[in-house]
């Protein structure tokens, strides 16, 4: 071992890192190492120019797309401030206050996400590689070999995958990790977006996490399916419910219901999310919740279960959310309607798609935001965020969000230029 990347992420979920010497690693996990802040995306360039960024040793795992000879690891970092508190702007952090929370009401969390990207030739050429489809195991999916590649580096990382298949989308795949507990798998979730990126650039083409990379073609989600545990047993089964489902797990779905409209800053949280949230594409548009309708925000899948196979699918996140700040809201969002008791209504079965905004408005079902300047306005108004983020944090995303959304208006896009330009 020669060199150690020492791994964090920024506000917007995005991976930073440094390398030491592997020489130097034990002195880093004793006292962590000092790094400039000031240039990094939501950290402040004055009073938080001088960050400590501390190892994890539990998550330490060799690189193994870098050369076996003076070989790479990397570790995970927790950032502390000069004075060695936890930094409020660490995403590690916040999701750890949220964990924090939910054991304190005796629950512990476990999520399994899964991860939908596209291959494209290249960024210059982001044309798919294949016209394979949902599932479809032909010489039509080019992308094989490297999925198994990929499962195969993401083993070595500790990451444990559970399937992997082609989505429905030309080049579209998926990678489903195995569930645990939550802060490891959003760990997991940042070593699985780099991963799939250095083994599509070693077949020299591009992954991408883009929420809806192609017009006319499905989107990218990152669905994610959560259990509760109390006391090492499932909390969501009730076998004498007539869905299966115990006053916890009910009181969990209400809470993502109540407060969707909020969290979809930190779901959706770029211009291009929003493209995916349209009709037509099984992406959630409507705060309610399902056992078949895929059009819902929440889905319950039904079949014979034991108290082991219950679980809730949340289809709001996409694959370029924060995982960390997309879990921290969740749990906070689902404890507040286990403590504060939010009823939770009937399922929806029909396709959410063909209601009218009448018929919608009736049954009290909400539209998440259309666009990211939308989701913004909801966002600064709730307290639901300000808790699970903090003051500090929600401050930094409004205002990074505020500037994406307004520089995105300023633009004139080709589709204006086509429509409004030879007849105006």
């Amino acid at each position: 071992m020669r060199f150690v990347r020492l791994w964090f992420t920024d506000v917007l979920g995005q991976l930073k890192s440094f390398a030491i010497n592997a020489n130097d690693l034990p002195a880093a996990f004793e006292h962590g190492v000092s790094f400039d802040g000031s240039s990094i995306t939501g950290y402040s360039a004055t009073e938080e120019a001088e960050m400590v960024a501390l190892p994890d040793p539990s998550t330490f795992a060799v690189l193994p797309w870098r050369p076996e000879e003076q070989a790479v690891a990397r570790v995970f970092c927790d950032v502390l401030t000069p004075e060695g508190r936890p930094y409020e702007g660490d995403p590690r952090y916040i999701l750890r206050r949220a964990v924090d929370r939910a054991q304190s009401l005796g629950f512990t969390v476990e999520v399994g996400p899964e991860l939908e990207y596209y291959l494209l030739r290249s960024v210059q050429n982001p044309e798919p590689l294949d016209a394979g489809g949902y599932f479809d195991l032909t010489t039509l999916d080019a992308g094989s070999d490297v999925r198994r590649e990929t499962v195969l580096a993401l083993e070595r990382l500790g990451v444990e995958v559970a399937a992997t298949h082609h989505e429905g989308g030309p080049s579209q795949h998926e990678i489903d990790l195995r569930s645990g507990e939550v802060l490891a798998i959003a760990d997991n979730c940042m070593t699985a977006r780099i991963t799939i990126k250095e083994y599509a650039l070693k077949y020299g083409w591009h992954a991408t996490f883009m929420p809806k990379p192609r017009a006319g073609d499905n989107g990218s989600g990152m669905h994610t399916n959560l259990v509760l545990l109390k006391e090492g047993e499932n909390a969501l089964f009730d076998g004498s419910d007539r869905y299966q489902l115990s006053p916890a797990a009910k009181g969990f779905i209400a809470g993502q219901l109540h407060h969707a409209r909020e969290l979809c800053l930190v779901f959706a949280q770029w211009v291009n999310s929003y493209k995916r949230l349209v009709p037509g594409y099984e992406a959630p548009l409507y705060a309610a919740w399902s056992r078949r309708n895929r059009s819902a925000l929440v889905r319950v899948p039904v079949r014979e279960r034991s108290r082991s196979e219950v679980g809730i699918e949340l289809r709001g996140p996409d694959p370029a959310c924060n995982p960390y700040l997309a879990f921290a809201v969740i749990i906070h969002a689902g404890l507040e309607g286990i403590e504060r008791g939010y009823p939770l209504p009937e399922p929806m079965e029909e396709n959410l798609y063909d209601l009218s905004p009448q018929e919608r408005r009736k049954l009290g079902i909400d539209r998440l935001p259309g666009s990211l300047g939308e989701a913004v306005e909801v966002a600064s108004d709730s307290e639901l965020l300000l808790r699970a983020l903090g003051e500090h944090a929600l401050e930094r995303l409004l205002a990074l969000k505020r500037q994406e959304w307004e520089e995105f208006r300023a633009q004139v896009t080709d589709w204006e230029l086509a429509r409004y330009l030879p007849v105006i």
